[in-house]
């Protein structure tokens, strides 16, 4: 069993050697791209939950 966990954490180490990391630049501008987009769906859907809200309001 230790000989399976010994190779399976060899096999991980090579295979995390052939990943290709993003640069510095790249990380930053993709982190920036999710920030946006999730808080863009935020305020849109914070937006359609006021609409909503208020519609049932005017049925009730």
């Amino acid at each position: 069993m230790f000989q399976k966990a010994k190779n399976f954490l060899k096999e991980v180490r090579v295979e995390m050697s052939r990943v290709n990391w993003p640069s510095r630049e790249e990380l930053r501008s993709s982190t920036a791209v999710v920030i946006m987009v999730t808080l863009a769906f935020a305020v849109f859907i914070f937006f359609v939950d006021n609409i909503f809200k208020h519609l049932f309001n005017l049925l009730y």
